[in-house]
């Protein structure tokens, strides 16, 4: 008889860790983690012998001795140090991928899908629904100062009814006619307009009920240091950009 299963449960009780989080630290689905612990399946080698060093667990004991706390708290890995200071966890936030961008299309609002999608692990409201973005394309960008591939861009989820009152020109990732798009967003005459900073991009324009998903654009993470810009003439370009559609809505 084995008892990885139970003995691996009573680690994640000690450690304070859920099935998702003990998962992630050993590259394991948490359905995976789920069946071994209610003995449905039988661990790879590999598996165990990561979460024995880790732990500082011999094999043996891992699979033939039922452990008790008092054992584990005195093995390495801080398991002794669970009262002395403060563990912070940060937002697990699932990022789309060059290679996952195809399959989220089809995918989003499957949740394990979600689950298995890379993760971003941030200091931002746990509260809060977030995507993150890796760029791989050129449609943002119009010099080096702007969205280059690798740079990731978070965004925070709009709600479907909140879609037309967001500001123009803000930034979005929209899950649209099968596509994950960048882009600056804008409100006309009924229509949502989607538009590259790179000027040989045609515009997309679209009902709101053509867009599947749709997050704004709150953080950015470049691959290199950008330079300092100028803020209040930006500032400015987007007020213009705001004024100028809003004289295309009156003609």
């Amino acid at each position: 008889m084995s008892y990885f299963g139970k003995n691996i449960r009573k680690i994640r009780n000690v450690k304070k860790l859920s099935q998702q989080a003990f998962a992630e630290l050993f590259e394991l689905k948490r359905g995976t983690l789920g069946a071994y612990e209610e003995e449905r399946s039988e661990p790879r080698i590999e598996t165990i012998i990561k979460i024995a060093n880790h732990f500082s667990i011999t094999i043996d004991d891992l699979l033939t001795k039922e452990l008790t706390v008092n054992k584990l708290l005195k093995f390495k890995d801080d398991l002794a140090l669970q009262g002395s200071f403060h563990k912070e966890k940060f937002t697990a936030i699932p990022c789309i991928t060059p290679k996952t961008e195809a399959d989220y299309a089809l995918y989003y609002d499957k949740p394990h899908f979600i689950e298995d999608l890379p993760k971003l692990h941030l200091p931002v409201h746990p509260d809060k629904k977030y995507r993150a973005y890796l760029i791989s394309n050129l449609e943002m960008t119009n010099n080096d100062k702007t969205y280059c591939p690798k740079d990731v861009i978070i965004g925070e989820k709009i709600e479907p009814n909140d879609f037309t009152k967001i500001d123009n020109s803000t930034l979005v990732i929209a899950l649209v006619h099968g596509k994950v798009l960048f882009r600056k967003f804008y409100y006309s005459a009924s229509k949502i307009i989607l538009r590259a900073t790179n000027t040989n991009i045609e515009d997309i324009e679209v009902e709101s009920d053509e867009i599947k998903e749709m997050w704004h654009v709150c953080y950015t993470f470049f691959r290199r240091l950008p330079e300092n810009n100028n803020n209040e003439i930006e500032q400015k370009l987007n007020f213009l950009e705001q004024e100028f559609m809003k004289l295309k809505e009156k003609f």
